[in-house]
C-alpha cells in the first residue's frame, strides 16, 4: 500500500475518532472474525469474479479526498491557477484509475504515463503561453502522486513556465516547503490535507472539518490554507478516498450501484465484509454501514487495508465486499 494510502487510512481513523461516532462500534473478536450482533435476512453470499466495481457510497459515510492543486500564495498567480485546473476539468474518477493502471499494472513510469493521458486528453490546448518564471512541483512518494505532479508540469509549461518535478516524500516534509516557497505546487487531497492542516492550525485534539460534503470540506480547507499561505485550485472529480467494492459478477447478479443498493439487496447472514483488523471498531468502516446504511453482516474477515488481500478475497469469492481505495488501478475496465 503506498505512503499517500497509509496516510489516508490513518487520517480516517483520526477524523472519524475525533469526531465521537465510535461509540457505535461494537467489540471484535481476538481474531478479527466475530460480528457484533446478529445479522438478519439472507444476504449475500460472496462471488468470485476478476473484475471489481465501488459502489458509489451515496449517503456520504467516507470524507471526501478529491484531487486539488495545493500552491503556495505568492506563486498563486490567475495563470498559474488557471492551467492547473486544466487537469482538474479532465481528471475524472476513471482517468485517475486509468492513470494508476498505467504505472501500476502497465510499468510506465509516471512521467510516460502523464505524457501520453496529455496527448490523448488534449489537454494544452486552449492555455496562453505567456507566463514566466520558475515553478517546482512538489511530489509525494508514490506513483499516483508523482503521475499528477507530471500532469502539473505540462500544464504549467504550456503556459510558459520554468515546470519542473522534485520528488521530496511524505507530507510532514513537503508540506512545510510549499508553505516556505522552497516549491511552489503540489498535487494534494481534499479531505487529508484539510484534516493534516486543522491538527497543525487548531492542534491535535481539533474538530474535524472533513467531511462527505465537498463544498464544505472545500471551504473548510480554503480557510484553513489562509492561515498558513496556501491556496487551491479547483478539486477535481477523482479521488482518492477509501471505498467499498464488490465483483462485477455480484453487482450484476443483484443489479448494485450503490451502499443503499447493497443494503437493500446483500444485508444479513451471509455477507462476508472484508477489511483490516480495525473495521469493527472503525466509524467509518464495519459500525458505518451498519449505522448509516442499516447493513448487516454475517461474518467479518480481518484483511488488509484495501491491499492484495482485501482485493483477493473478493475475487477468490471469500468476501462479499471489501473496503478498497477509490483509484485502485485494480478497478480499471
Amino acid at each position: 500500500m503506498t505512503t499517500k494510502r497509509r496516510m489516508t487510512f490513518a487520517a480516517f481513523l483520526i477524523v472519524m475518532t475525533t469526531a465521537g461516532l465510535s461509540a457505535g462500534c461494537g467489540k471484535a473478536g481476538s481474531s478479527g472474525t466475530a460480528t457484533p450482533g446478529a445479522a438478519k435476512g439472507q444476504g449475500c453470499a460472496p462471488i468470485a469474479g476478476q473484475q471489481l466495481v465501488v459502489l458509489t457510497d451515496d449517503k456520504h459515510l467516507q470524507a471526501v479526498d478529491n484531487v486539488v492543486p495545493a500552491v503556495n500564495v505568492k506563486a498563486a498567480t490567475p495563470e498559474l491557477i488557471a492551467a492547473l485546473d486544466k487537469v482538474s476539468a479532465v481528471l475524472k474518477p476513471d482517468k485517475l484509475i486509468g492513470l494508476n493502471k498505467a504505472t501500476d499494472v502497465d510499468r510506465k513510469t509516471p512521467k510516460t504515463a502523464a505524457q501520453e493521458f496529455a496527448a490523448t486528453t488534449k489537454l494544452t490546448n486552449g492555455i496562453a503561453n505567456n507566463a514566466e518564471g520558475k515553478i517546482v512541483i512538489g511530489a509525494a512518494n508514490f506513483s499516483e502522486n508523482q503521475t499528477l505532479g507530471y500532469l502539473y508540469q505540462i500544464v504549467l509549461t504550456a503556459a510558459g513556465y520554468d515546470a519542473t518535478v522534485q520528488q521530496i516524500g511524505n507530507r510532514e516534509l513537503y508540506e512545510p516547503a510549499l508553505e516556505k516557497g522552497e516549491i511552489q505546487v503540489v498535487p494534494e487531497y481534499v479531505g487529508t490535507l484539510t484534516e493534516f492542516l486543522n491538527k497543525k492550525v487548531n492542534g491535535a485534539s481539533a474538530t474535524p472539518v472533513a467531511s462527505g460534503d465537498l463544498d464544505k470540506t472545500v471551504t473548510g480547507l480554503q480557510g484553513l490554507g489562509d492561515k498558513v499561505g496556501l491556496k487551491f485550485g479547483k478539486p477535481a472529480d477523482a479521488a482518492d478516498q477509501n471505498a467499498f467494492a464488490v465483483t462485477k459478477a455480484l453487482a450484476d447478479k443483484y443489479s448494485l450501484k450503490t451502499l443503499s443498493d447493497f443494503a437493500a439487496k446483500c444485508s444479513g447472514k451471509a455477507t462476508v465484509l472484508g477489511g483490516p483488523a480495525e473495521c469493527p471498531q472503525r466509524p467509518f468502516c464495519q459500525p458505518g454501514l451498519e449505522k448509516t446504511y442499516s447493513i448487516t453482516f454475517g461474518r467479518f474477515a480481518s484483511l488488509d487495508a484495501g491491499g492484495p488481500q482485501s482485493k483477493g478475497a473478493l475475487t477468490s469469492g471469500t468476501a462479499t465486499i471489501a473496503l478498497v481505495f477509490s483509484s485502485d488501478a485494480s478497478l480499471a475496465a
